[in-house]
């Protein structure tokens, strides 16, 4: 079957499904640990910091190198970084499930991360040099969304399975098939592209952003997790001044790795903000999400990994409906619509009591994820086709760092506030009579005063319970209110910021595309950038 010109046929639909599977595995990596942790930690026993870093350093390296790994495929080709970052994944699975200690096992996570930054921003990159029509990308894109999005959530779900009749490490082995499979299709499947005039590397440019995401990441993190403190800040002042000073680079250098020139145009900055802000109410909520089926309603962890799965089969409805609309009442009023989805979603969520049933909880999150799909997709969509194809590997990677940036947000400060509110709310509530060493426990964490409950009498232990699940409700109604607040802001922001810019699909014009347009026309690879097997 042949496609018309300029249209993709169905080798490249196929190859599509191909480029869909190593981010479903990468994404999956990230929140199978949250199921996997118990085992494997009462295997290889590490201490607390060590499992910190089992759980964060996959996730650290990941969106340390996004830039770098992106950039690496404009110059080298991203068919080629990608295949042989499957390579690398694939290996490095293989090790993570044979660790015998904590410190290999926390190496092999740091090695899975380098892997997996080639991943994202490869394949994303790859969309946006084979599908040359914009109906069709917007389609590609969605899908690809669906897939990375989907990850996160089946993770926990395979993983509990998995654990129920093989030990931990079979939660790595699962990638190796999958990464064998895309080594034997990607190269019949997947034609390659690059910048045909990439210029000289620049590898302390790769430091400097390699150092500011870890910088600015690990103190947000730190901060979530033990609060407010002079290292973290450091962490992220540090990592801020190093960001600055790798954007005055990249504006001097003859052959950046981002065109600075691009951030001149709302059409690219503005999106970026906007799915900044939509990962950030969607992880940041998360935290309460998991806490309430798990603490409150006492559901096990595949139990309530389960009931997590219609948030992600609705996500493909916002994602076709977006899709669908944007061409014909344009991008940023389909953006602004599904910020105001969301919206509802954490106004529904806002409702929440500790007596609230389950369907409330997964029916204000269905309704979230429909709308952070819908914007995630067009969004995601827009930042490539703002950018050159020549730059469609940098642009993928600054697309997924903001969107790790805007997570790592969303813990942090959702985290925090949540926090504070809580241990005022039970401070206020709790039962009488309690010693100050036991209330303490109890105020540090709701996991913290189920545990501190259970050593109690039954009537003062019945009565912290109470106490501590209301509290945390009204830890999770203000992260809801926070969130609402946030998407209705980004939602006028788009109406305001984008509703008089073009958006049909084009690069943005910059020196670099200007030249790309001059020697094959936008939307379509030149000469010099025509694809090669």
């Amino acid at each position: 079957m042949t496609a018309p010109e300029g249209r993709a046929g169905r080798r490249e639909w196929v190859g599509l499904a191909v480029l869909v599977l190593p981010c479903l595995l990468a994404s999956m990596d990230m929140s199978v640990m949250f199921i996997t942790l118990p085992s494997l930690a009462a295997d290889l026993g590490p201490s607390g910091s060590e499992q910190l870093w089992i759980m964060d350093s996959y996730g650290f390296l990941l969106a340390g190198l996004l830039i770098t790994m992106g950039t690496l495929g404009d110059r080298f080709g991203r068919r080629r970084v990608l295949l042989a970052g499957a390579a690398a994944f694939g290996v490095t699975s293989v090790l993570a499930a044979c660790s015998t200690s904590p410190g290999t096992l926390i190496a092999a996570r740091m090695l899975l991360g380098i892997a997996g930054a080639t991943l994202a921003p490869s394949t994303l990159s790859l969309i946006r040099s084979t599908f040359h029509d914009a109906a069709q990308r917007a389609t590609a894109v969605g899908i690809w969304t669906a897939g990375f999005a989907g990850g996160a959530v089946l993770g926990p779900i395979i993983g509990g399975l998995l654990l129920e009749h093989f030990w931990w490490g079979s939660v790595f082995l699962i990638n190796v098939p999958v990464m064998v499979l895309l080594l034997v299709l990607g190269p019949l499947l997947l034609t390659e592209h690059r910048d045909p005039e990439p210029g000289r590397f620049d590898l302390p440019g790769a430091a400097m952003s390699l150092v500011a995401v870890l910088s600015v990441i690990y103190g947000i993190k730190s901060t979530a997790e033990h609060g407010f403190g002079w290292i973290p800040l450091a962490c992220c002042v540090a990592g801020l001044a190093v960001g600055a000073a790798f954007l005055l680079r990249q504006h001097r250098a003859a052959s950046p790795m981002i065109d600075t020139r691009l951030f001149r145009s709302r059409r690219f900055t503005v999106p970026l903000l906007i799915d900044a802000l939509a990962t950030f109410g969607l992880v940041g909520f998360s935290l309460f999400n998991w806490q309430f089926m798990q603490l409150v309603l006492g559901m096990g962890a595949l139990e309530s990994a389960l009931w997590s799965l219609p948030t992600f089969l609705v996500m493909p409805l916002g994602i076709a409906l977006a899709t669908a609309a944007a061409p014909r009442v344009g991008k940023h009023n389909v953006v602004a619509a599904g910020l105001l989805v969301a919206t509802a979603g954490y106004v529904l969520l806002a409702l929440l009591r500790a007596g609230s049933g389950i369907v409330h909880l997964v029916g204000g999150m269905a309704v979230v994820s429909i709308g952070v799909g819908a914007v995630s997709a067009v969004v995601t969509e827009v930042i490539l086709s703002a950018a050159p194809p020549q730059r469609a590997g940098a642009a993928s990677a600054l697309a997924e760092t903001s969107a790790e940036f805007g997570g790592a947000l969303g813990i942090a400060i959702l985290g925090s506030v949540g926090t504070a509110v809580y241990r005022s709310e039970l401070a206020a509530t709790a039962p009488g009579g309690l010693t100050s060493d036991v209330l303490e426990a109890a105020k540090s964490t709701l996991g913290g005063a189920v545990e501190t409950a259970a050593t109690l009498p039954k009537g003062t232990a019945d009565s912290l319970r109470d106490a501590a699940f209301d509290a945390f409700a009204q830890e999770a109604r203000i992260a809801s209110m926070v969130s609402a607040v946030l998407m209705a802001g980004a939602a006028v922001l788009i109406a305001t910021l984008l509703r008089t810019t073009h958006t049909r699909t084009g690069p943005v014009a910059t020196p670099a595309a200007a030249e790309h347009q001059d020697a094959g026309g936008a939307g379509k690879p030149s000469s010099r950038t025509a694809s090669h097997r």
